[in-house]
């Protein structure tokens, strides 16, 4: 079982010369998606020559890097993309846990949840965020029939052939939007993995209109319409035809 390690990054000189090395104490192979980034960030990736990088010449979106990712893991032979984000909101050590999980689960993705009951809490989340979390989970169950306790979550687990069945092309942070509808009419299995709630810089900008919070739900919510009406979706997790729901691996 081959995995890679995804970590898209845009202008995060401040983090990473702590991550990759804490990463890198539980994976070896790990891609960095530089996203157009115009501080220190290419040349700090120098310094870590067997971590490959796939750098874009502008900021195309965090969609985009994650499809870049699933797109690098298929060519190269990859089993896995975990991704995980640079910002220090993700626990290293959760990485060794989530390879333990891959070679005995049945799922397609393995979602990290910060909100399961025994998933171990940091920080207080933003209100804004975990009120359009909340708001985002109770429509994918309503309108899919998944059931989530964290949509938004970036530390995940993909099965390189599942994402090979989808037709990803959302750019920019409204990415889960597409992507989980696309999962639901892929008919995947999706299980959530308990990850701690880590929030130390709680003014992080998301840039433009999407740092209005109303705009940001419009705008996921715009995405998601857009994706329904892409296709005819066919919630198929079980074939009685009974709400598809993410689950907790057992232990």
């Amino acid at each position: 079982m081959r995995v890679l390690l995804a970590i898209p990054v845009f202008n995060e000189e401040t983090y990473l010369p702590r991550v990759l090395p804490a990463v890198r104490r539980q994976i070896s192979d790990i891609l960095v998606i530089d996203d157009g980034s115009t501080d220190r960030t290419a040349a700090i990736l120098r310094r870590f020559p067997e971590v490959a990088v796939i750098r874009h010449p502008e900021n195309r979106g965090y969609g985009q890097s994650l499809i870049d990712a699933f797109a690098f893991a298929a060519r190269k032979g990859y089993d896995w993309v975990i991704t995980f984000d640079c910002d220090e909101q993700h626990e290293p050590a959760t990485i060794g846990r989530f390879i333990d999980l891959l070679g005995r689960s049945d799922a397609d993705v393995l979602s990290g949840s910060r909100y399961l009951p025994d998933s171990p809490v940091e920080d207080t989340p933003p209100a804004d965020r975990l009120r359009i979390n909340r708001t985002i989970n109770e429509l994918l169950s309503q309108i899919l029939g998944l059931t989530l306790s964290d949509s938004f979550c970036g530390f995940k687990a993909h099965r390189v052939k599942a994402m090979s069945q989808l037709r990803l092309t959302e750019p920019g942070y409204a990415f889960p939007m597409q992507f989980w509808v696309q999962c639901v009419r892929a008919g995947l299995r999706i299980r959530e993995v308990p990850v701690r709630l880590i929030y130390r810089d709680k003014s992080r900008e998301f840039g433009g209109t999407l740092d209005d919070p109303s705009a940001r739900l419009q705008h996921y919510l715009e995405v998601f319409v857009n994706e329904l009406r892409s296709d005819v979706v066919q919630p198929a997790c079980r074939p009685t035809g009974a709400a598809c729901q993410a689950t907790q691996p057992r232990p």
